[in-house]
């Protein structure tokens, strides 16, 4: 007695087509859950990409620091900083500066802030400027002045040397490009 069990009509011929795309769903399936299991980190430092844009670092701070400090003018500083470090920038406070009246030294800077450093009351620095001389003054005395570099005191000395001096104190901004805002700071301490 034979018997056959039949399941399905041509069960052989759907086996062989069949199998392969188990065997692939299965090493796709196994792929993944192994890659998952041997790098757990890795999915939680995919993040999605952000929709918000980069910007830039702030440039910093505009004061202006004046009064009874080695180099008064306008300084940049970094965001955050405090009044002490406005000074320290303007290179420090002068034997002529009244630690009594003193601006709050632990005081956060704003932008566009000026510092007002006292004299002491009946010091002569308060009221005398030193000027110092557009036609006769050293690199390293122009450098002082509040709105100077080391470049810019430098290509003042070669103007003077190549044209034969100034005419007038404009010409730093006229001829040499500098800026209205170091001028205005400027011209209080130069003289032809």
């Amino acid at each position: 007695m034979q018997s056959h069990l039949r399941l399905v009509p041509g069960w052989k011929h759907l086996l062989m087509m069949g199998l392969p795309v188990l065997i692939g769903v299965g090493a796709v399936a196994g792929a993944y859950v192994y890659s998952a299991s041997a790098h757990p980190a890795a999915a939680s430092l995919v993040t999605p990409p952000s929709t918000a844009l980069e910007l830039p670092p702030p440039a910093g701070l505009l004061v202006d620091v004046t009064g009874a400090v080695a180099r008064p003018g306008l300084y940049r500083v970094p965001r955050g900083d405090r009044v002490y470090d406005a000074i320290a920038a303007a290179g420090g406070l002068t034997a002529d500066a009244d630690p009594a009246r003193l601006p709050n030294l632990a005081g956060r800077l704003k932008d566009g802030e000026q510092i007002k450093v006292p004299f002491v009351k009946g010091a002569d620095g308060g009221t005398v400027i030193s000027r110092t001389s557009l036609n006769s003054a050293t690199v390293d005395e122009l450098a002082l002045v509040p709105g100077f570099t080391e470049a810019f005191a430098q290509e003042v000395v070669d103007y003077r040397a190549n044209y034969g001096g100034f005419e007038s104190t404009s010409e730093l901004v006229v001829i040499l490009g500098m800026s209205e805002a170091d001028f205005v700071v400027a011209r209080r301490y130069l003289t032809l």
